[in-house]
């Protein structure tokens, strides 16, 4: 006899009770494993327009920022805006290789990636900090053939869009916790 279980099921429940019943046992066993959906990103309410400040006015992490926080419900702050606004500055951001293995030449071919970023969150009008200055370091190992420096770089770029992805998603967590932590 060669019919599988899910055949078998469909045939002595119906393959409308099969569906919906598969439907309901995921349900329990997400509930029961205390899986739910997280809250919507919580910036302080007295926040107002934020600026975001680094040291490269070009910086691909700064316009994500920018645009994370907009997203999250923050109006940005006009150009002109002087020290009332709150001001969300990355310190410094720095990526760096490290090798971690080489071939029977002597070359290079894994590499860990490091991504490290200081960042504070200030109130406007010299107020205090929401999130007082911290940093925030991602790695990733990749492995890179020694002869084909191309696809060397490509996959770099590509790790490197990736952790400042994750490194967007990191600062507004850290603002976000901030945001809930009960002042007192």
């Amino acid at each position: 006899m060669n019919t599988s279980r899910s055949h078998l099921c469909r045939r002595l429940i119906g393959p409308r009770l099969a569906g919906h019943g598969v439907i309901a046992i995921l349900a329990l066993a997400l509930s029961a494993c205390g899986f739910h959906l997280r809250d919507a990103m919580m910036l302080p309410p007295d926040l107002g327009p934020v600026r975001v400040v680094a040291a490269d006015p070009y910086s691909p992490l700064a316009e994500s920022l920018a645009e994370a926080l907009e997203r999250a419900g923050a109006t940005p702050a006009p150009e002109n805006a002087g020290n009332e606004v709150a001001t969300l500055q990355v310190v410094s951001e720095r990526f760096a290789d490290t090798e971690i293995s080489v071939d029977q030449f002597g070359r290079a071919q894994e590499f860990t990636l490091r991504y490290a970023v200081v960042f504070t969150l200030r109130r406007g009008g010299n107020a205090g900090d929401i999130v007082p200055k911290q940093a925030i370091e991602l790695a990733r190992d990749y492995v890179s053939s020694p002869v084909d420096s191309l696809g060397k770089n490509s996959e770099r770029e590509l790790l490197a869009r990736e952790m400042r992805r994750e490194m967007t998603q990191s600062i507004m967590r850290r603002i976000d916790a901030a945001s809930r932590k009960p002042k007192g």
